[in-house]
């Protein structure tokens, strides 16, 4: 029988139908479902981590209430992290998967737990007061990161996984009907807050790359989304459910742009502490160029799609305060980072 502890007891999960599941299907040997307990983080879907026999796991499962796209999310992550197995990208181990939506049932998985911290979470003191390991920590960011450029979708079974045609040139489209679509919730300001967006969304019309050599995306990748051991080394990249096919350099864009460099601190800059230590932006540029062999002559233009994507992404959530379908003050947090990213994106436009 499964055993629960009491943070799990109101969870809309079924334990011992989740272990009978991984007994006769997963794949992972005749266990019980040990010392269950929910992890931060999961806002998006529920992570509960668990022992089975010699394993320490971990469950992604979707919410109570899913959202209309759940279930397709996860059955993303699956794929990708199936297609990862073996790559010198570090990741967590996939382990079992219900990826059959026959009779209404729900896509979840279980991967390996990996141990470590997230930075944006808490530091461990070793590495506080080490600055020689927080460096690391930057450099390793871009070896994953480089890694993961080097893969070939075709070979890992993902030529489906993105559509590439006219990937770059769609961005603008896509995010620019985000923004409008904002609309809908009553009481938003509109988009005049954010300053001239639509000569931001021009530039990058006008000046978008004639070519790009094609990969897998992360969708997300920035710091918070490593775990990282007390070495400094980065023992697992997570949160895969934005990945996708395209332009590998959109991920090094949208690290680059919440990276500190210097002094200087900005709301959309990286929320650790202390920040002192990282690797300066250009090492972290020098380092994916040299490892993954890739030229940067566009970079400009991908730092300036991050800071427009990030940007409009981040105004939905004061649009939906102002509608009063979630928190002010993070509302109006969110929509001071949007303003500085956008004015990021103009004083590169201007350098460029």
């Amino acid at each position: 029988m499964t055993r629960t502890l009491a943070n799990t007891s109101d969870l809309p999960l079924d334990l011992d139908a989740l272990g009978a599941w991984l007994r006769e299907h997963g794949g992972m040997g005749d266990h019980d479902m040990v010392n269950p307990r929910l992890l931060a983080g999961g806002t998006q879907n529920i992570v509960l981590r668990f022992g089975w026999g010699e394993r320490d796991c971990v469950l992604r499962h979707p919410p109570a209430k899913p959202r209309p796209n759940s279930n397709k999310l996860l059955a993303r992550e699956i794929r990708v992290l199936s297609a990862l197995e073996g790559a010198a990208v570090p990741h967590p181990r996939l382990l079992a998967a219900r990826s059959d939506l026959s009779e209404g049932a729900t896509i979840f998985y279980v991967m390996e737990a990996v141990d470590g911290f997230n930075p944006t979470v808490q530091i461990p003191a070793v590495v506080r007061d080490e600055p020689a390991l927080r460096h690391r920590m930057g450099l390793e960011l871009m070896d994953a990161l480089a890694a993961l450029s080097r893969i070939d979708p075709i070979a890992v079974g993902l030529a489906d996984f993105g559509k590439l045609d006219g990937f770059l040139e769609r961005q603008v489209d896509r995010w620019a009907g985000e923004l409008h679509s904002y609309a809908r919730f009553e009481g938003w300001d509109g988009p005049a807050a954010l300053g001239d967006v639509d000569r931001v969304g021009q530039w990058l019309t006008d000046h978008c790359p004639k070519s790009m050599q094609a990969g897998i995306i992360h969708g997300d990748y920035h710091i918070g989304n490593g775990i990282f051991g007390e070495d400094g080394g980065l023992r697992a990249v997570v949160d895969w459910e934005m990945a996708t096919l395209g332009d590998p350099l959109v991920d090094l864009g949208r690290i680059l742009i919440s990276w500190p460099d210097g002094d200087a601190v900005k709301p959309q800059t990286m929320r650790v502490a202390p920040l002192d230590g990282y690797p300066s932006r250009s090492e972290m540029i020098a380092r994916y160029a040299e490892r993954s062999g890739r030229s940067l002559d566009d970079l400009p233009w991908f730092e300036v799609l991050a800071c427009y994507k990030l940007g409009l992404i981040l105004e939905g959530s004061h649009a939906r305060a102002q509608a009063g379908l979630a928190d002010m003050a993070t509302g109006q947090r969110l929509h001071q980072s949007a303003i500085a990213l956008l004015d990021e994106a103009r004083k590169i436009i201007a350098g460029a």
